[in-house]
């Protein structure tokens, strides 16, 4: 459970429990799916009033965000002011936010779950000692340290850097980092200036489908032209134009490095929020993202792998997604069946691949062998077959006969009966001019 109601609530459900559990203790609950675009548009007020007393706000997802307050300290003359003055102006939009201070991302995220209003920590080191190791979010590496014996952030810490990095790699480094109150340190590397993914629109994009497959566009570029150093971000600054002129950013943060679906996701969860938010008045003209804070934990490029091909192959794609609408643009992934038409799975493209219908290893008795046709009309057309003692040896095409090469078959076929058809039989019937079902 991610969130529940104050009626279920009281029947004892809290965030994080089972499923199964929480109908057990509140029967009349009804779960519902999580959509992280609606919790995004309704963030957004949030966003908003936090940003109109201290800018360059990070978001992580919605309903947590960080926000650099060094500055903001000096000019609302300290720090019990300033966050005095946070909560004050949240509590008009979210009543019962949780406002956590520390010198790093990790703490501070800590110090807000940690309390009901507001905690202020001193000393990163000692606070984060204190946790449990369950707050890395490392489900196996964690279930490693508890066989251990470590069960807590401060006993991770008492252990060799050296040791836990040797056993564990990058993750266990990264651990035994935030496990001594040190957050991520960038990797210094010498990175090129204009590594920013921008698109511009002719039409304005207005419909919600239109403005999703931007997002995952130019997200999937500017991975890709990080790609050639090895490289992903940990923060994006997302910049939006909208036909009027008026120009929205807002920058996003994550843990670890983004990768191609993670940073879509949130690209499209921001301009929907500020597309039903009227953010974006007229629609959008302008897309632009902006890499920050990069890691070396990006992907390995392939020997021979042509990245520039792949960028302009995928950008001529996005374009035609967009002009034409979203069902326009379709992938097909192979799955089981014994026609043609049922061994195809079709979803669109730039989508997360659906679940196959029908099991592709399955044995399919019956199946059609190869070779597959290239072409299947939506109905199936009209062919003349001369047959000579059950055998077909020759098919009329157009005006002429072409004589049957090879074929194979019967495949009996029980026919669609909630359309009128009956039984019928199958072949696959080999001509000079190509192979036919």
């Amino acid at each position: 459970m991610a969130a529940v109601n104050d009626l279920a609530r009281d029947a004892g459900v809290v965030p994080g429990m089972d499923r199964r559990q929480a109908e057990g203790l509140c029967p009349t609950a009804k779960s519902l799916d999580r959509d992280l675009g609606a919790e995004t548009v309704r963030f957004e007020p949030v966003l908003a009033v936090v940003e109109g007393l201290i800018p360059r706000v990070e978001v992580v997802e919605p309903g947590w965000l960080f926000v650099p307050i060094s500055g903001a300290v000096k000019y609302y003359r300290g720090e019990d002011s300033l966050i005095e003055r946070i909560a004050k102006e949240l509590d008009g939009v979210a009543p019962g936010g949780r406002l956590g201070v520390a010198d790093g991302p990790f703490a501070a995220h800590w110090a807000a779950r940690s309390t009901d209003s507001t905690l202020i920590v001193t000393n990163d080191a000692a606070f984060v000692a204190e946790l449990d190791v369950s707050s890395l979010d490392r489900d196996d590496m964690v279930a490693t340290f508890r066989w251990l014996g470590v069960t807590t952030l401060g006993q991770l810490a008492a252990l060799p850097r050296e040791t836990i990095a040797s056993r564990f790699g990058s993750q266990g480094l990264a651990a035994h980092r935030l496990a001594s109150g040190e957050d991520r340190i960038p990797t210094p590397r010498d990175i090129p200036p204009d590594l920013d993914a921008e698109e511009r629109y002719e039409e304005p994009l207005q419909l919600l489908d239109q403005v999703g497959f931007a997002a995952r566009s130019v997200a999937n570029r500017l991975l890709v032209a990080l790609q050639p150093y090895g490289i992903a971000p940990h923060r994006v600054e997302v910049e939006a134009q909208a036909a009027d002129g008026k120009i929205r950013t807002r920058v996003w943060r994550s843990a670890d490095p983004f990768d191609e679906q993670s940073l879509s996701d949130r690209v499209w969860w921001q301009l929907r929020a500020w597309i039903e938010s009227a953010g974006i008045p007229g629609g959008l003209i302008r897309l632009r993202l902006a890499p920050a804070d990069l890691s070396d934990e990006g992907r390995q490029l392939a020997l021979f792998e042509d990245v520039a091909a792949r960028v302009e192959a995928e950008r001529a794609v996005s374009r035609a997604q967009a002009i034409l609408g979203p069902d326009a643009v379709l992938e097909a992934r192979p799955q089981g069946g014994r026609d043609p038409q049922d061994r195809v799975r079709w979803h669109r493209w730039g989508e997360e691949e659906p679940d196959l219908e029908r099991e592709l290893d399955a044995p399919w008795p019956g199946r059609i062998p190869d070779p597959a046709p290239t072409l299947i009309p939506p109905e199936p057309k009209l062919l003349e077959v001369e047959w000579d003692a059950g055998l077909p040896v020759r098919v009329r095409l157009g005006s002429r006969w072409e004589p049957v090469l090879s074929w194979a078959g019967p495949w009996r076929r029980i026919g669609k009966w909630w359309k009128s058809e009956g039984p019928f039989d199958v072949y696959q019937i080999v001509t000079s001019a190509g192979a036919m079902l």
